[in-house]
């Protein structure tokens, strides 16, 4: 599986990447914003975008409605911290597949 990993905390995507590596899972690239993401995934085609929500120049939830309009074969799934209900219905309403 190839993983594109989208997040602004430098320090949780080395740290993601780490265990994502240890268990075989091959992750393409990182970005630290949706503007990065929305790039990075059509460049990289990976199978799966792991996606912050709030990061700048552009949300995950907006990288999450292009990446979803513009390559129907990419999965987005949102890693987040929010506890906010109504987070997981835009996600959804965005196009994610997880949450």
């Amino acid at each position: 599986m190839r993983v594109l990993i989208a997040d602004d905390h430098p320090l949780f995507r080395d740290g993601l990447r780490s265990l994502l590596e240890a268990r075989g899972i091959d992750v393409v690239g990182e970005a630290k914003d949706g503007r990065e993401a929305v790039r990075e995934a059509k460049r990289l085609q990976p199978d799966v975008v792991l996606m912050d929500l709030n990061m700048p120049e552009m949300g995950g939830l907006v990288a999450t409605r292009l990446i979803s309009a513009q390559q129907s074969a990419v999965k987005v799934v949102v890693l987040t911290a929010s506890e906010d209900d109504s987070d997981l219905f835009e996600a959804i309403k965005s196009g994610a597949q997880g949450y």
